[in-house]
């Protein structure tokens, strides 16, 4: 059985508040804020891009795991925000952490839920035998149309997994997947911003699909929430994860560590993933943890995951999330942002 042998998380340090995006489109602020239960949101600066994030997540996930780079045999980066059209990111990121030639890289894309495809994949060719290690990345700069309201959600941020055998800290027990051809959101290639189907991008997107992955995944273990110390689902607002928890019998006591949004917005890639990470961070041995991602168009990967004895050894070597989101912390205002997007075109 393959697990998790360490992980690594990165975000920008900088934040606009919802107030300040709310100010300049006239909206109530408080409104949005209880709407969608964000207060502010991560922005990457003008030198940073899906590959830099995935980068800083996947030196800390080598460093947290403990082994050598080179014995990591494949490499995928799920983002809907690569810098290039033409020009993988995974063999930036194999380079940057010194990984070798002796190794499979590839660019993932649906939408969300690109680096839990990674997970999984990572996990068949080490179940295989056909590699020792697997590296997934979630990583993201999202995108949102200035006055649209994933201006108020979309940000940046990633997290990497490293997959394997040996000294795991969390072994997988489970992984499932519910897939259909929902067009809930899109963007097009040469098209700056994304467009989203309004009325489908919830009870038909998120919601069908998150509830379809994780009562299939309860079927095929015989698992139920109380079963679970931990849950973490995708998080484009701060409402959507608490409201299909809900739905599906968690508590707020479960979703209450994973749940990054409100602090720091919907990293995309990097939202379940990076939810998961900071559960990790506070998980003790023998706990179980349940991951259901969702990427539009539309898809939702659901985990099992429990706790090893593992994770003890190699907290020392960690990272924290929360540390992470809040060290050197910078605000910045809606002009800054805007430059910062390059939404300011000059021709």
């Amino acid at each position: 059985m393959s697990g998790i042998v360490g992980y690594g998380a990165h975000v920008p340090i900088y934040r606009i508040k919802t107030e300040d995006i709310a100010r300049i489109w006239g909206e109530d602020a408080e409104s949005i804020k209880k709407g969608l239960n964000i207060k502010e949101k991560s922005v990457p600066s003008r030198d940073e891009d899906a590959a830099t994030i995935a980068v800083e997540a996947a030196r800390r996930a080598v460093k947290h795991a403990g082994i050598k780079a080179t014995e990591i045999g494949a490499v995928y980066v799920g983002s809907e925000s690569h810098p290039y059209a033409v020009k993988p990111t995974a063999t930036v990121v194999t380079q940057a952490i010194e990984a070798g030639n002796k190794v499979m890289c590839a660019d993932l894309e649906f939408a969300c839920k690109a680096g839990t495809a990674g997970i999984q994949m990572a996990m068949g060719l080490v179940d295989s035998g056909m590699i020792k290690y697997g590296m997934s990345v979630g990583s993201d700069t999202s995108q949102g149309r200035p006055g649209d309201a994933l201006e108020y959600t979309a940000s940046a941020g990633g997290a990497a997994f490293i997959i394997g055998k040996n000294d795991v800290i969390a072994n997988i027990i489970k992984t499932v997947s519910y897939t259909s051809d929902t067009p809930d959101f899109w963007r097009r290639e040469g098209a700056s911003f994304p467009s989203h189907g309004g009325r489908f991008t919830g009870e038909p997107g998120y919601f069908r699909h998150i509830t379809g992955a994780t009562k299939m995944l309860f079927e095929e273990t015989g698992l139920k929430p109380s079963d679970f110390d931990y849950a973490v689902f995708h998080q484009p607002n701060g409402k959507f994860p608490i409201n299909v928890s809900t739905q599906l019998g968690f508590d707020m006591k479960q979703i209450e560590p994973g749940l990054l949004t409100p602090i720091i917005g919907n990293t995309y890639s990097g939202s379940s993933m990076l939810g998961l990470a900071a559960t990790l961070d506070i998980a003790k041995p023998g706990q179980k943890i349940l991951v259901t991602s969702f990427g539009s168009g539309a898809g939702s990967d659901s985990f099992a995951i429990e706790v090893t004895e593992g994770i003890e050894s190699k907290r020392s070597r960690l990272d924290l999330v929360r540390s992470i989101i809040e060290k050197h912390k910078k605000y910045i205002d809606y002009s800054e942002y805007l430059k910062d997007r390059d939404s300011i075109k000059k021709t």
